[in-house]
């Protein structure tokens, strides 16, 4: 570390200290130079100063350049340089001078020149920092030492706030592989490298008017549009803290209880509008955010639908708590708490966004993120997700890096978006020019030993791949029976949903010529292989029949999200058949609920026949049980319901006018004919 960065560590700034009538005035005198000063006139000189101090007094704050080093090595690791001497050697020094200064006063005092003098104090000045050169040679190791100490405490607590500071960061310490960088959380950073400054923010108008908000956030920019805001009663909770990582929840209060007891009935009620008229009274009310946002997605109005969802991330990152941080990867927020899920899902939402709107390098951040808040469990599967996202970023080195780091104790490989997409990443790393000779020759034999190993597990992918990228195989491959329609037709259920899981998102990435060569030379060994009888291909077979059961509640969770066809329509049939709602897809099974909804008590749930008889004619009719105003079923006099439904019926008797049927003639007393 720099005197510069010890000095800001001690809060000093140089060049910034206000400057007092003393402020250019340095003491430079030791024993051999005390003998030889007297007074010099002339501006710039030496002269005695007041109160029996010596120093050097300039007037051109210019020629102190020289003397910056001397002030800066007065001290270091709290000892005194030599360059102050002890007070009994600067008294001395002191009467000495004076003594000089009164016999050149008795003598008539011939002055010296200006130049000479400007001279000799420079020849001092060069002797000075040789000394000082010399004396930081010897006490180098240990301020060394004390400035790595300060280096490591600083990197200590950089990591536990979550704040980076600017410049590269040193070799020794490698990042989490989760770790989430903050400037790649913003879109307009990735849009201003891909389109330029002025086509991202040539649109963008200074505001006229700013609104004050509470605290400035990482994942979303608030907007002028938005309703103003006010906590909605939301806010976060430290749990424990044990083994390194923190454990975090979110809290909702009474007020925010009765909104999500009013949201679940506005849910139950299938309108649209009557969400809307719970985000009037609670603009901020994340699951109202969520719910709005699908149904103006599934309208098409993509914009409303990502702007519902930025304010939803907005109200919940303005409830973090101080401890909780987005970079470090170890706070967690455990997914079997409902109040925890919709910041799992309000954060993919906008990942899904994000990566339609072209924007893959922001996405993987999210998805890190995302990874990082539970990776053992993994509530969504990211790990489904995140290679894909890395290959579009073209960030190939962060997924053989998690891979490497990750294959040991997660088995990525029997996952087959890893299987297919790490040797992918190998080869287009290869393909690279920047990279030395033996670096792309050794990533392209391996991208060749993954792809044929990835080839030999899933057999089942190729055909269908094939299909996708619109390329017809030659005949020894659609023959094989390794190969041919059995390999996809015998593959266990949930291994097929993986499958078309991987394909429907990513078969885009094998259209390149190049690629498609380079699969066609190793599935050629690959036949070979199979042809000679390898141990390995019997090996694989077995596995897959053992591996690939069922599919566990996440993947299907995952799925349900990515809403891509191909996999929806592999789901299970239990799956299929019960209800999902898009707030809360598929929750846990041991869900940890922190407080419970109130029983529902409506006169229509008891079969009040009447009710569902006037419903069935006059839909917008409800009871005043059922009246959203009152936060949850049941009011407390269950008589106005039935008064109501009273009003109803005399108001529906009324409107009805039995003038407008004419009755039958007398000369037709039967009735018969027909009605005019």
């Amino acid at each position: 570390m720099s005197r510069r960065a010890l000095r800001r560590l001690r809060g000093e700034q140089r060049g910034q200290e206000p400057l007092g009538p003393d402020a250019l005035k340095f003491v430079l005198l030791d024993d051999d130079d005390a003998e030889e000063e007297g007074p010099k006139p002339g501006l710039g000189g030496r002269r005695p100063g007041g109160a029996g101090k010596e120093g050097v007094r300039v007037n051109n704050r210019f020629e102190l350049i020289n003397t910056e080093d001397l002030e800066d090595d007065l001290v270091v690791n709290g000892e005194r340089s030599d360059c102050t001497l002890p007070d009994s050697v600067s008294s001395g020094n002191k009467g000495r001078a004076k003594h000089g200064n009164a016999e050149t006063k008795q003598d008539g005092g011939a002055t010296k020149a200006g130049s000479s003098e400007q001279s000799n104090a420079s020849g001092k000045l060069r002797k000075k920092k040789k000394k000082q050169k010399n004396k930081k040679s010897c006490t180098g190791e240990s301020s060394e030492n004390g400035l790595e100490d300060i280096d490591r405490i600083l990197e200590r607590i950089e990591d536990s706030s979550g704040f980076s500071h600017p410049g590269p960061p040193p070799l020794s310490s490698r990042k989490h592989v989760l770790y989430v960088e903050h400037r790649h959380l913003n879109p307009d950073t990735e849009l201003k490298r891909y389109f330029g400054a002025r086509a991202v923010l040539g649109e963008q108008r200074p505001r006229q008017r700013q609104r004050v908000y509470p605290k400035c956030t990482w994942l979303t920019t608030p907007k002028s549009t938005w309703p103003r805001y006010s906590k909605p009663g939301l806010s976060m909770r430290l749990l424990e803290s044990k083994k390194g990582l923190s454990f975090f929840a979110f809290d909702h209060n009474e007020e925010y209880q009765q909104a999500q007891h009013k949201f679940l009935v506005a849910v139950e009620s299938m309108e649209p509008n009557n969400i809307v008229v719970l985000l009037q009274t609670s603009p901020y009310h994340v699951d109202s955010l969520l719910q709005l946002s699908d149904a103006c997605r599934f309208q098409e109005d993509q914009e409303m639908a990502r702007d519902l969802i930025e304010r939803a991330l907005y109200s919940m990152e303005c409830a973090f708590h101080p401890l909780f941080s987005l970079t470090s990867g170890t706070c967690r927020l455990d997914y079997r708490r409902p109040e925890n899920r919709s910041f799992y899902l309000t954060l993919y939402k906008q990942m899904s966004f994000l990566e339609k709107r072209g924007c893959p390098r922001t996405a993987l951040e999210y998805c890190k993120l995302i990874l990082s808040l539970e990776p053992d469990e993994d509530p969504l599967c990211m790990l489904l997700l995140i290679d894909h996202l890395a290959l579009r970023a073209r960030n190939y080195e962060y997924l053989i890096r998690l891979f490497q780091e990750w294959e040991a104790h997660r088995n990525l490989s029997q996952l087959p978006n890893f299987a297919f997409s790490v040797p992918l990443a190998y080869f287009l790393l290869s393909q690279q020019t920047d990279l030395p000779e033996h670096e792309l020759s050794s990533a392209r034999q391996q991208a060749s030993l993954l792809i044929q190993q990835a080839l030999t597990m899933f057999p089942g992918v190729l055909m269908p791949l094939l299909e996708y990228c619109s390329v017809r195989p030659d005949a020894t491959v659609s023959n094989h029976r390794f190969f041919g329609p059995d390999a996809e037709i015998s593959q266990p259920p949930a291994l097929g949903q993986l499958v078309s899981l991987y394909l429907g998102r990513s078969h885009f990435l094998w259209k390149e010529p190049a690629i498609m060569s380079w699969l066609e030379e190793n599935v050629h060994e690959v036949l070979q292989a199979v042809d000679a009888g390898d141990p390995a291909v019997e090996a694989c077979e077995n596995r897959r029949k053992v591996l690939y059961q069922r599919a566990p509640r996440n993947i299907h969770r995952h799925v349900i999200l990515s809403e891509i066809k191909e996999a929806v329509a592999a789901l299970p049939s239990d799956v299929t058949t019960q209800s999902v709602m898009g707030f809360d897809p598929l929750p846990p099974l041991d869900t940890i609920y922190s407080y419970v909804r109130p029983e529902r008590l409506s006169p229509v749930s008891h079969g009040n026949t009447i009710a569902l008889f006037f419903r069935s004619l006059l839909p917008n009719y409800t009871t005043e049980g059922e009246r959203l105003e009152e936060g949850v079923a049941g009011g407390p006099n269950r008589n106005q319901g039935l008064n109501r439904l009273m009003l109803a019926v005399r108001d529906m008797m009324a409107n009805f006018h039995f003038n407008d049927l004419e009755v039958p003639r007398e000369d037709n007393p039967e009735g018969e004919g027909d009605w005019d």
